[in-house]
């Protein structure tokens, strides 16, 4: 049995994935932004263990879910799937002054990874978008060129590739990799995406506790349990070296098994 942290668990593919692996018998963690939908979580998925609270949007609740996340135990794998999708009309700001786009969707990443006890498995969620998203890292927080929600979403997903495969670089103990997964019919997706969303958390799942071989390998990005090309940017190393400076300088908190190297 394996312990598994689930960040954005409430609803979507995260909940699929932490209903999946609470079935196959695994100890799951959930995680949801408020009480309603912690309420809303254990409901669906009550076979978890516990659920810790938190609203990825602020520095401040990104600390307090790793703290929350840590005292529950050390965990085998932690899934990143927390997420707000492209439909954002205006660029919104959070209560440390960050875009809301980018502070959930690449920054919490980072700073959990920094700050949860090291798993032996790490699954970020990326998206097909990321091929469409830019590498620059001038204006990461859209202050200087008008909003556009789709580039911006596209640009964090491919930080969050980029970031699964500066962790697999800098830490070879642990199986760091992203998914894919598909264009499905999620809060985010929308209505009439043509995927399956089972295939997309059944891929972070089995990434997390399996034992196939082809599941035991760091610095990948999967698509349906298969790996597939990534934008070049992805393997970057100057890129993943300028992202990890930047989320430093962000939250105050460097990897320290990165700066070590």
């Amino acid at each position: 049995m394996a312990r598994v942290f689930v960040t954005g668990s409430a609803d979507g593919l995260g909940l699929i994935a932490a209903r999946l692996l609470a079935d196959q018998g695994h100890e799951v963690v959930l995680h949801a932004r408020n009480e309603r939908r912690a309420a809303d979580a254990f409901a669906a998925v009550p076979r978890a263990s516990a659920v810790v609270i938190g609203d990825l949007s602020t520095i401040a609740e990104m600390r307090a879910v790793a703290k929350d996340a840590n005292a529950t135990g050390a965990f085998d794998a932690v899934i990143h799937n927390a997420a707000v999708g492209y439909r954002e009309q205006r660029r919104l700001i959070t209560r440390d002054g960050l875009c809301h786009l980018f502070a959930i969707n690449v920054l919490a990443p980072y700073l959990l990874t920094v700050l949860i006890e090291l798993p032996r498995r790490l699954i970020y969620l990326s998206s097909g978008l990321h091929r469409s998203g830019n590498p620059s890292l001038d204006d990461l927080q859209w202050a200087q060129r008008p909003w556009h929600a789709m580039q911006a979403y596209s640009d964090s997903k491919l930080f969050d590739a980029v970031l699964a495969a500066a962790v697999a670089r800098y830490q070879p103990a642990v199986c760091s990799n992203a998914v894919e997964p598909g264009w499905v019919a999620t809060k985010m997706g929308g209505p009439n995406a043509p995927d399956d969303p089972t295939l997309g958390a059944t891929t972070q799942a089995w990434l997390a506790v399996s034992d196939d071989p082809e599941a035991l390998v760091s610095g990948g990005y999967f698509f349906h349990q298969r790996l597939r090309e990534t934008s070049p940017a992805v393997h970057d190393h100057q890129l993943q070296d300028g992202l990890l400076a930047y989320c430093a300088a962000a939250t105050g908190e460097a990897l320290p098994w990165a700066e070590r190297n």
